[in-house]
């Protein structure tokens, strides 16, 4: 019953996953790696059963909580420039939301730690991930805007809401030549950034236009 949850039916079909991959490659997206984890995710199973049924639309739906998760255009875009420089060993992600992100990512690297500050919102990630087997991932709640400096420094760093901007503190967990992907700006004008460690500091590239909910702080 479960595998069969899993694969789906009717619009949560691999036939209708293996569509939405057609249309991210039509908009860009070029990494087999990424369009192959994606294919391998089923989305169905992180939003509500009464939105399975447009898990596979190439937008952001609601996960309760004031969150959303994310267009798939958008999971697969960030997850492309996170794997620009490379293979990654340690990952951390800031926003595990629905988990949909951290079990593309999880498929593509060595160890993800994921942080969540909606304590509901983690358990049920932690759910779906031991539903996919992935035993890669590491769930910790808290207030992600601080990163996880016990666990550092991450190869890279992926923030799934927005803060105003670039956190200094996450930079430091970086290693240096490490990737911070990102959107930063207030609720009207986002940016999505690809900011690296230098010695210096950073550099940062500009990606797109993009919006997120804005990353909060403190526990709920």
């Amino acid at each position: 019953m479960l595998k069969a949850h899993l694969q789906g039916i009717g619009m949560t079909s691999q036939r209708t996953r293996d569509r939405l991959i057609e249309r991210l490659r039509e908009e860009g997206i070029r990494s087999m790696a990424v369009l192959d984890a994606m294919r391998n995710t089923p989305r169905h199973i992180f939003v509500d059963e009464a939105l399975a049924s447009r898990a596979y639309e190439d937008s952001s739906l609601p996960i309760g909580h004031g969150q959303t998760i994310s267009q798939p255009y958008i999971v697969a875009r960030m997850t492309e420039e996170l794997l620009q420089q490379g293979p990654l060993d340690r990952v951390l992600e800031v926003g595990t939301g629905s988990g949909y992100q951290a079990a593309v990512l999880a498929r593509l690297v060595g160890s993800l730690y994921t942080v969540e500050r909606i304590r509901a919102l983690s358990d049920l990630a932690c759910q779906r991930f031991r539903q996919l087997g992935l035993r890669n991932i590491y769930v910790k709640h808290r207030d992600g805007g601080m990163g996880l400096p016990e666990q550092a420094p991450f190869d890279a760093i992926m923030v799934t809401a927005a803060p105003e901007g670039i956190p200094l503190a996450l930079v430091r967990q970086l290693r240096l030549g490490g990737t911070l992907v990102l959107p930063v700006g207030d609720r009207k004008t986002q940016a999505l950034l690809r900011v690296t460690r230098t010695e210096e500091g950073y550099d940062k590239e500009f990606l797109e236009q993009v919006v997120f909910v804005p990353l909060l702080g403190g526990l709920s």
